[in-house]
């Protein structure tokens, strides 16, 4: 992909969902323009696809934690309002590895790095991150190098 893939994709899908008249839809397409296009302001030039991927990797994981508070609160009503808005998010980003995929890929690194202890975790964490950025949750990769260097 080119620079600005992510946005031009998002674009064109908010000009069908406008059509569409999908106000769920269209209101998180317009929050995710809206972030990218702060991230570019932010970088005072185009995102490469990686930066477009970083910044909507940091939406949907804002978008969990939201529903993680609301249904914390009781906030059911809002608990499916932010579901919706995840699932379109996600759309976006490649697909996410389940915890087996993730467990069998961080014994991968733990056995390519030689890590044997907790003292160990910041390095396979940050390894796992590099070969699988956004297509992994930190908090999961975190449980689960936690889990097998104890």
């Amino acid at each position: 992909m080119q620079r600005n893939a992510y946005m031009k994709r998002i674009q064109e899908d908010l000009k069908e969902s406008v059509k569409a008249r999908d106000r769920t839809r269209v209101s998180t397409l317009r929050m995710l323009l809206s972030s990218l296009k702060n991230a570019e302001l932010e970088e005072r030039e185009e995102l490469t696809e990686e930066k477009e991927l970083a910044v909507l990797s940091s939406y949907a994981r804002r978008v969990k934690e939201s529903i993680s508070e609301f249904e914390k609160g009781g906030r059911d009503d809002l608990v499916s309002k932010e579901k919706a808005e995840l699932e379109i998010v996600m759309r976006y980003l490649p697909e996410q590895l389940n915890d087996e995929e993730i467990e069998a890929e961080v014994k991968k690194v733990i056995e390519d790095l030689g890590a044997g202890g907790p003292k160990d975790i910041g390095r396979v964490m940050g390894e796992m991150m590099k070969r699988f950025k956004g297509r992994v949750d930190g908090k999961s990769v975190n449980r689960i190098v936690a889990g097998l260097l104890r």
